[in-house]
Order: C-alpha cells, then sequence, then structure tokens
C-alpha cells in the first residue's frame, strides 16, 4: 500500500503548479483561487506562506531572477517580493488570461488560455509560446480550457492537458525554433475517471497526470497506456511535481473549492467528502527529471 503525506494544510481552495527549486532546496506552490504563494524546506521540514494577494495560476523560476508568472489577467515577471512587470496583457486583441505553464531547454515559457465556456463545442483556447524577450507567439488554439503542460526527458515532445476535452495531446517539439507541430491525442480520459489537469514526466519519460474529480494521481508509459494509479485522499487533485535531493519525492496539490460542472464523472458528488486543500508527499522509489528555468527579460519600452 503507498502511504501518501500531508507536508501542509492551509486549506488551499485551490492548490495547484508545485515547482522544485533544486539551487534553494525548496519547492514552491500556489493558491490560485486564495491568492496565495508558498514555500516548502524539506531539510528544515518548515514550510511558509511567502506572498499573498497576488494571483498566481502557473509560474516558474526565471534565470535572471525570481518568477515568470501567469494569471488571469496575463504574464508578468516578478522578483518575488513587490515587483512586477508585465510582458502580455493582451493576446491577439483579446484578454489574456492564462493558466498553467512549463519553460523549454532554451527558456521560453509556454502556457494556454483559461477560458471554458461549456455551451460552446469549442472555446477559443490558444496555446502560447513567450520568448525570451518577452515577445508573444501562438501556436496552436480551438481549445477548451488549457491546464498540465510537460516535456519528455529529450524534449522532443510537449505534453499539453485540455480539462473539460478530457485529453492529454502530445505534439513533436522543436527546442531551437519553438515550433509545435503533429498533435495527436496521447490519452483520452475515460469519463468516470475526471479531468486531467497538472502534468509532469518522470526520468524514464512516462507521464503522471493529477485528476480532477478523480482522487488520484496517474502515470502513463510512453504510448499513452495506463502504468498505476496512486489513490489520494482528495477528490480535487490538481497537480504534481518531482523534488527533494535526488528528485524521488513526488508533491501532490489538491483543491478545497468545489464549483459543480458539467464535466462532472457520472455519480459525482459535488457536495459531499473531502476536496482537498492539502499538499501531499510520496515516495515510490521513481525519480524525476530537472525542470527547465525561464530566461526571460524585460520587454523593451
Amino acid at each position: 500500500m503507498v502511504s501518501i503525506q500531508v507536508i501542509a494544510d492551509y486549506g488551499d481552495l485551490c492548490g495547484e503548479c508545485p515547482v522544485w527549486d533544486p539551487l534553494g532546496g525548496v519547492l514552491y506552490w500556489t493558491d490560485c483561487s486564495g491568492a496565495k504563494f508558498y514555500c516548502y524546506a524539506p531539510e528544515a521540514g518548515a514550510h511558509r506562506l511567502v506572498q499573498q494577494s497576488r494571483q498566481i495560476n502557473g509560474f516558474r523560476l526565471n534565470e535572471p531572477g525570481g518568477f515568470v508568472i501567469t494569471n488571469n489577467s496575463g504574464i508578468w515577471l516578478w522578483d518575488g517580493a513587490d515587483k512586477l512587470t508585465v510582458i502580455a496583457s493582451e493576446i491577439s486583441g483579446a484578454k489574456c488570461q492564462v493558466n498553467d505553464c512549463v519553460a523549454d531547454p532554451v527558456g521560453r515559457l509556454i502556457t494556454g488560455s483559461y477560458f471554458y465556456d461549456p455551451g460552446r463545442e469549442y472555446e477559443l483556447g490558444k496555446l502560447i509560446r513567450v520568448e525570451t524577450d518577452g515577445r508573444i507567439v501562438v501556436l496552436d488554439e480551438g481549445f477548451h480550457l488549457s491546464n498540465g503542460l510537460a516535456f519528455s526527458p529529450d524534449a522532443r515532445t510537449l505534453y499539453f492537458a485540455d480539462s473539460p476535452a478530457r485529453r492529454i495531446y502530445a505534439y513533436d517539439y522543436d527546442a531551437r525554433g519553438g515550433a509545435v507541430s503533429h498533435r495527436r491525442t496521447f490519452v483520452a480520459v475515460p469519463d468516470d475517471e475526471g479531468l486531467p489537469d497538472g502534468l509532469s514526466v518522470d526520468a524514464e519519460g512516462f507521464v503522471w497526470s493529477a485528476h480532477w474529480y478523480g482522487s488520484c494521481v496517474v502515470r502513463y508509459d510512453p504510448d499513452g497506456r495506463l502504468e498505476r494509479r496512486i489513490h489520494v485522499p482528495a477528490k480535487q487533485t490538481s497537480s504534481l511535481a518531482f523534488g527533494g535531493s535526488d528528485l524521488t519525492d513526488i508533491f501532490i496539490t489538491s483543491a478545497a473549492l468545489s464549483e459543480p460542472t458539467p464535466v462532472m464523472p457520472p455519480g459525482y458528488d459535488p457536495v459531499g467528502g473531502y476536496f482537498g486543500g492539502a499538499l501531499y508527499r510520496v515516495n515510490l522509489g521513481i525519480r524525476g527529471k530537472p525542470e527547465f528555468r525561464a530566461r526571460i527579460t524585460p520587454p523593451a519600452e
């Protein structure tokens, strides 16, 4: 039986985007609905609230310093304290409302639109690349609500979750130019298994997905076949990341705020049970891979 440890429980409304910093030996994560940002230091066994009142849907460590963050009003450089520098507040004339993100080997940022209208067959969500100089490039579009992003160990494949569509897509990725091609469905999550949310890829190239509404994280082999399922006490399991000194700790976020939607699995109870809010850790002896840092500088004025 897998043992899952509660690391911190701040009652996060929507815990998201755990990111391991190997240089600092700490884990960062966010409560995007509660506008809180946290840090956990395993060696000291201590966690703390770093920032309150700043919405952060997704983020990555930025090589020049601080972070690149994504939220409902744009893409920003953040020094980790009080200074914010906008990179983009509009994309193709529309509001830049974006969700999860990942950095590529060059230091670009890949993120996606955060819009969802269940009355439409396809939302006009976009997959976006932020160049290291802050320029915005639209890579693909036609998504419902973008979520987890992750690269294969050789960075030749980009994985991307569209949650309400219950799809994890795979693209061929050209790290030199930052182009995507050959979009295909890597996994179609069954209706009764929740929605694919945050993603990570381990050192063996297996893809991990946190399943919102599904009380689990799952591991898929490189061909998209289910390899294992790890039960999580929280019904709304939101994201995961590898961390720790040898990258074998798996940190899992969850969300306390329950909002009934048309894409809930059949028979799902949106009122009863424990939805989440805690940060968990599990160690299965499976090693993760280091994540890339962004290398984005402020756009020229």
